[in-house]
């Protein structure tokens, strides 16, 4: 009997370490599952930052800065508006002439639906 109570102690102490070792084993994969997402995150960064950099100078290489492209833009529109204006100026006179002939020259005439009696 007393081997048998050895022997069943034997078996739950060797139960109790495989079940420690099976804990201890998830606390491992736990950490290096925990580590890599950070690793990967960190390379992930790493990469977005760089796009971003490369982006930046694409951009400053062929477009310019935005302060110059504003500037352009400004200068594109000061010339269009100055250019709207003259077209203004030469044709002003002509315009209003033509609608002065308009309202001045009144023919009389019947209405087509009117009826004499």
């Amino acid at each position: 009997m007393a081997s048998q109570t050895q022997g069943i102690q034997q078996l739950l102490a060797a139960e109790k370490r495989a079940a420690e070792k099976v804990s201890e084993a998830r606390k491992r994969k736990a950490k290096r599952l925990k580590q890599a997402k950070e690793e990967a995150q960190d390379e992930v960064e790493k990469y977005r930052q760089e796009r971003e950099r490369q982006f930046k100078e694409f951009e400053a290489k062929h477009m310019g800065t935005r302060e110059g492209v504003a500037a352009k833009i400004d200068a594109e529109t000061r010339v269009k508006i100055e250019e709207m204006n003259k077209m203004v100026q030469n044709q002003k006179e002509a315009v209003i002439a033509d609608i002065l002939n308009l309202v001045y020259d009144i023919k009389p005439e019947l209405h087509i639906n009117y009826r004499i009696q």
